[in-house]
């Protein structure tokens, strides 16, 4: 029933961010206990603790023998994320760019810490700077991209950003090497894992210009799995409650006796 909960509360979040742009969906990842249970804690010559498993056969669990390989029950083992694109939707903004294949642009906050998103919605704060609705300011090849006062600003397809005819920065790319481990800051900004690995530059990054990618979430598909989570949280709901049952049973038969 906790799994349950977690699982629905993976895809209500996803649900709520089907009009954020550059969103990517979590999905459920879920194992055996009986996995868990076969992990030994063992400390290595350099003193590190590591968790080697075993056949349940030949593993003695606090003295005890686990008998078989059954499963015990289904826990919640993590929400990784769904790397599959989402659909571009052109606007009129000449700000806003959608990357065409994969990659992530970098944002940063006023503490100087970066993040990651596919968010291209971007806008000119006071001091004609490129920055996100909530102010993180895009990263160009040599820092925050200044447009200063020009009237007329256009994004190539390969990331040059030209204000009143002039090249005034290069937009980069970055990519991760498992990208679908990557954390979730907030709604569409990303930092890096151990997982995930660090962020790596991408050759010949793509662009579309005056373009958005908007949120990959399927109402349809997530809807679907709120349905199979809630029916399966019944279903272990009225199996808790037939064993209680049960037991009560079993206990009054015995104090009869």
């Amino acid at each position: 029933m906790l799994v349950q909960e977690t699982n629905l509360d993976v895809v209500t979040n996803n649900l709520a961010n089907v009009d954020t742009p550059g969103y990517r969906r979590r999905v459920s990842a879920f194992a055996d206990f009986s996995a868990y249970l076969d992990r030994i804690e063992k400390v290595s010559e350099d003193a590190e603790t590591k968790l080697m498993t075993t056949p349940p056969f030949t593993m003695n669990w606090k003295g005890k023998q686990t008998i078989g390989t059954l499963a015990l029950a289904n826990i919640f083992s993590e929400d990784v994320m769904d790397d599959h694109p989402g659909v571009v939707k052109t606007t009129e903004n000449p700000f806003d760019i959608a990357i065409d294949g994969p990659g992530f642009l970098a944002v940063q906050d006023g503490g100087g810490n970066t993040f990651y998103t596919r968010a291209g919605n971007f806008t000119l704060n006071s001091e004609g700077i490129m920055t996100t609705p909530d102010g993180l300011t895009l990263q160009g090849e040599g820092g925050g991209i200044d447009i200063g006062t020009a009237s007329s600003v256009i994004i190539t397809r390969t990331g040059q950003v030209v204000a009143d005819g002039a090249v005034v920065a290069n937009i980069p790319l970055y990519t991760f090497e498992n990208p679908t481990y990557l954390r979730h800051a907030s709604k569409n900004l990303f930092t890096p894992t151990e997982q995930s690995g660090q962020p790596q530059g991408v050759e010949g990054p793509r662009f579309f210009s005056a373009a958005l990618e908007m949120s990959n979430v399927s109402v349809v598909e997530e809807m679907v799995r709120m349905i199979e989570a809630q029916r399966a949280y019944e279903g272990a709901s009225k199996a808790l409650m037939t064993h209680d049952d049960m037991t009560s049973r079993l206990i009054t038969s015995y104090s009869r006796g």
